[in-house]
């Protein structure tokens, strides 16, 4: 079992080399700011697996799981690649066993008895991941997609399975706090493929934490042997040489052996949302101070929409998942003056249930994910309009519809993660995931396309690019999180409140429905013998006159 721990200073920090304590199984860091952000990364190969665990990945050619917590963070270069909240899994089978269902592994993993997921078999719940023209570079990207959110602390039972299959018999020491510390992560990764035979888990944690549950020394787990290590960095961004270049310096050590994003959108639907909320994205024009995350900070004010590359080579995307109870209608955003209204330029991908009738309790898979390409403004244009004042902002639309949910009760939590009876009478809560938003910009001729240990890939989104594509990514901004009831929440998705059928008035509509069809039947065949009576006397008169003027 192999580890990696990498302490991410700020940019601009002057660290000491002395504030780094080797011992023979640890390391320790002191004397920083303020507390930094950090990754670990864990690699064990099949061995080192339970059995029935190594057995099902022996059937799959890759699995990468991802789960975003709700939290808001402020992502450490090079760590900017984001994802909306909850859990994403991507997965490929092997050629000779297509039908490996993970599904059951899945809920082992991250289902509770109060809280399951809607993931019945991978035939029926996981959806295909298109591939479009020009992504020939991720021919081998995963072939299907899950995604469920996860309401608050539902990765504790993936923490018991840690602790049960890692620290046996231990409820107190090192081991059970080491992994305590993922309820605080960031983000988690977990990825295998068939030709490492290796899986790799990785989490990530927010700089600023202060609280002492989610910090644990950096520790060599299990010893040396087998040929296992810990591996510490302490870096510091450091100005790069071209725009493109990710350019870190620090030190780095093994235990044992050795002594550009911007920031800013906001998310908010508007009210009432009705049968077809509206996602709205709203960027503020300009931000105090800030340039892409690996810039160095400046005062002053800097245009926040600029794009990264001024050449025309980037485009502004947001990646959506949406939960099934939520559906986004593809020949709606066929439109030319739908697009236009909205601030939208395209619908570039649409994956997952796509039924525009089907009502939420029939739908099988888990929900969709859409790929939008936004309009980006033209700055000067909009200061000639005003929109660029000091409170201005841009704003661009998504048009959702909501799918029929079943009669609310207090005992119904619908798939989006709402429960029913939270919303009031008539209406239920609904939670939906902020979306990733970044710019995709070509890189230069020329520019090579090296491999970043950072870099993290099989997102979803980064399988629909080409080949020399560079993503540089939006953060949230804390006080653009509003919530359905137009208050922040302060967490990294929205809840809305839909309008559902209450159960005490399902008879009366049943009731209702039938006599309104059996009255408009009963109208139209009076009709049609009202018809068919006149039409016959109007017949025998006329016969009768044409007899008496002949006779």
């Amino acid at each position: 079992m192999k580890q990696r721990i990498t302490y991410l200073l700020p940019l601009g920090t002057d660290y000491d080399p002395a504030n780094i304590h080797i011992g023979p199984d640890s390391v320790n860091i002191t004397n920083t700011a303020e507390a930094p952000a950090i990754e670990k990364r864990v690699t064990a190969g099949l061995s080192e697996l339970p059995a029935e665990l190594r057995d099902l990945l022996t059937s799959i050619h890759e699995l990468h799981i991802r789960y975003t917590s709700r939290q808001p963070y402020q992502a450490p270069s090079p760590l900017t690649s984001r994802l909306p909240p909850g859990l994403h899994v991507f997965f490929t089978p092997l050629a000779s066993t297509p039908e490996t269902d993970i599904c059951p592994l899945l809920k082992s993993l991250f289902a509770s008895p109060t809280q399951n997921i809607k993931c019945s078999s991978t035939s029926q719940s996981f959806s295909p991941i298109p591939i479009l023209p020009g992504s020939e570079r991720f021919a081998h990207t995963s072939s299907h997609q899950y995604y469920t959110p996860l309401p608050k602390n539902q990765i504790l039972p993936f923490q018991t399975f840690l602790s049960r299959t890692f620290c046996p018999g231990t409820f107190r020491g090192e081991c059970p706090n080491e992994i305590a510390t993922l309820s605080f992560a960031s983000y988690i990764d977990i990825d295998f493929d068939a030709i490492s035979h290796a899986v790799t888990l990785t989490a990530v944690w927010r700089a600023g934490l202060t609280n002492p549950a989610a910090r644990t020394p950096a520790k060599l787990w299990g010893g040396q042997e087998g040929g296992g290590g810990l591996e510490v960095g302490v870096l510091v961004p450091q100005k790069a040489d071209e725009a493109e270049e990710v350019k870190l310096g620090g030190f780095l050590a093994v235990v044992g052996e050795d002594e550009y994003p911007n920031t800013g959108f906001g998310i908010s639907f508007q009210q009432p949302t009705g049968l077809h909320p509206r996602m709205s994205i709203t960027f503020p024009l300009r931000q105090e101070g800030g340039k892409q995350e690996g810039e160095k900070q400046q005062e002053g004010r800097e245009d926040f929409l600029s794009p990264p590359k001024p050449d025309g080579a980037c485009a502004l995307h947001a990646y959506l998942t949406l939960p099934s109870a939520i559906f986004l209608d593809r020949y709606q955003l066929q439109d030319p003056a739908v697009l236009r209204e909205n601030g939208l330029v395209a619908l570039r991908s649409l994956s997952g249930e796509q039924d525009l009738e089907a009502p939420e309790w029939v739908v099988e898979g888990w929900g969709s994910a859409a790929l939008v390409e936004l309009a980006a403004p033209s700055l000067s244009s909009l200061s000639e309009s005003g929109a660029g004042s000091e409170e201005g902002g841009w704003e661009v639309s998504v048009p959702l519809h909501l799918r029929y949910l079943r009669a609310a009760n207090s005992s119904t939590t619908t798939a989006a993660g709402g429960k029913g009876g939270e919303g009031g009478e008539g209406f239920v809560n609904l939670t939906i995931p902020f979306p990733a938003v970044f710019w995709a910009c070509e890189a230069e001729e020329g520019l090579k396309m090296s491999t970043n240990p950072f870099d993290r890939v099989d997102l979803g989104y980064d399988g629909l690019f080409g080949p020399r594509t560079m993503f540089y990514h939006f953060s949230p901004s804390a006080g653009g999180m509003v919530g359905g009831s137009g208050v922040g929440s302060g967490v990294l998705e929205s809840v809305i409140r839909v309008p559902v059928l209450e159960p005490g008035w399902g008879a009366l509509v049943q009731w209702g429905t039938f006599a309104a069809v059996v009255g408009g039947f009963g109208w139209v065949v009076w009709g049609l013998v009202r018809g068919v009576g006149r039409g016959g006397g109007r017949g025998r008169g006329m016969k009768g006159g044409v007899v008496g003027r002949t006779e």
